[in-house]
């Protein structure tokens, strides 16, 4: 049932999703789950029923949207926002308030660590409003209660949880202070006319959602971010989408692994400003568990083994690189990972940190190479899967994508079961 092409169809016409960027799978997994729901035994009938009830249309467009966020993902971005509004301020002689947007806004996480990172830089409440847009009810609704569990607060450096935070139950309810900056909406990008009466935005932050279109509706999409954009303003995107933009005609700021892009002529090279909270590792270096053997294939060499470290100076040094690389200094990062190569057994994420780094410096076959390279060590590694296959959407090579997703996808149910039992 699930397969039938009217339902992929459907969602790329009212959210843009390009069924070839995620995979089959994930949409035909959320149309057997709502045609169970609404206890349609075939196709037709639970497509009658998919176009006469708004309430469903939604529903299948909450069970495709699986909201994979956190507070502070991507530090550095929220570093250099932090160092870009004291400018922008001062270049618009504090005449006004900034306005910055964030969206998709999920479950809320990226708009108030917009807030939290403005608030800890030293901007007072009246010097910016953030506004918060995403095409689902649900999450937008989920973004309003403010009450997060431990899922949100990754990483080992969570200070700004005790500031901004109190306990609440099993969870952590956000602060009057916070909240009193952000205003949260429904909206849809593909929307032409978005916001359409509003001034333009000096910071608008729209990430990880251009690679899940395909080219056409990437370039629309663009054109409501660049007139949402002010001028003089930054548009804030997703790793994997930096070549996209620059094809587009937009150009980094120069700060590295902001993953910030403006208008402007030039580029407008700065150092990674110090910012609290400590930026976070974008996933543990150290693993649990040691890495399943590599296999050895057929007629090859014998591989390394993924062998993870078990001398205190190995791990720091993975800590190091992971600390090097959030912090935007790129040069020290991959020096760290090439004296790592040189000291210890290969690991896969220190060929994950290398393809990141390539990647964000524009070198999208060394990055290729790199990311590679971590899944050969390690077959099912989650980041190095989803940035490569990113890499590769972008290059049209839509089914080596697509293969790579669903490795992802089977990976991810395997967890999954994992963490039932």
């Amino acid at each position: 049932m699930s397969t039938d092409q009217r339902f992929f169809d459907y969602l790329k016409e009212r959210i843009g999703l390009d069924v070839a960027s995620v995979g089959p799978a994930i949409i035909e997994r959320a149309v057997r789950q709502r045609s169970t729901v609404s206890q349609a035994l075939t196709a037709d009938e639970y497509w009658r029923i998919l176009q006469g009830s708004p309430d469903e249309q939604q529903a299948l467009i909450e069970a495709v949207i699986v909201p994979e966020t956190w507070f502070f993902r991507y530090p550095e971005s929220f570093a250099a926002l932090a160092k870009l509004a004291a400018k922008r301020l001062a270049d618009i002689n504090h005449i006004r308030a900034l306005r910055i947007l964030s969206l998709p806004c999920s479950t809320g996480e990226e708009p108030y660590s917009i807030a939290m990172a403005l608030l800890d830089a030293g901007l007072q409440p009246h010097q910016f409003k953030v506004e918060g847009m995403d095409v689902s009810p649900l999450s937008v609704e989920k973004a309003k209660r403010a009450l997060y569990g431990k899922n949100s607060f990754r990483g080992q450096d969570i200070a700004f949880r005790d500031r901004h935070f109190s306990a609440e139950n099993e969870g952590y309810r956000l602060s009057a202070r916070v909240l009193e900056q952000v205003r949260l909406q429904v909206g849809n990008l593909l929307d032409p006319n978005l916001l359409a009466g509003e001034a333009p935005y000096d910071f608008v932050f729209c990430r990880n959602l251009l690679i899940y279109f395909d080219q056409p509706t990437q370039r629309q999409v663009f054109e409501v971010l660049k007139r949402l954009t002010h001028v003089d303003g930054a548009l804030f995107i997703g790793p994997a989408e930096g070549s996209l933009l620059g094809r587009l005609g937009m150009q980094s700021i120069g700060i590295a692994q902001s993953f910030a892009f403006s208008r402007q002529s030039e580029p407008v090279p700065e150092p990674l400003p110090t910012f609290v909270p400590t930026p976070m590792p974008v996933r543990p270096p150290v693993r649990g568990v040691t890495p399943p053997p590599v296999r050895h294939r057929p007629f090859a060499p014998t591989a390394p083994q993924a062998i993870t470290p078990k001398t205190p100076d190995t791990a720091d040094l993975l800590t190091h690189i992971a600390t090097l690389a959030n912090e935007g200094k790129s040069p020290e990062a991959r020096a760290a990972c090439e004296r790592y190569l040189r000291e210890h057994p290969p690991v896969a994420q220190v060929f994950y940190w290398l393809g990141l780094l390539s990647d964000v410096a524009g070198n999208a076959l060394e990055a290729q190479g790199f990311y590679r390279k971590a899944l050969y060590l390690e077959p099912q590694h989650p980041d190095a899967l989803m940035h490569l296959a990113a890499l590769l959407q972008s290059q049209g090579d839509t089914a080596g994508a697509r293969r790579l997703q669903d490795r992802a996808a089977r990976s991810e149910r395997a967890a999954d079961s994992e963490r039932k039992r």
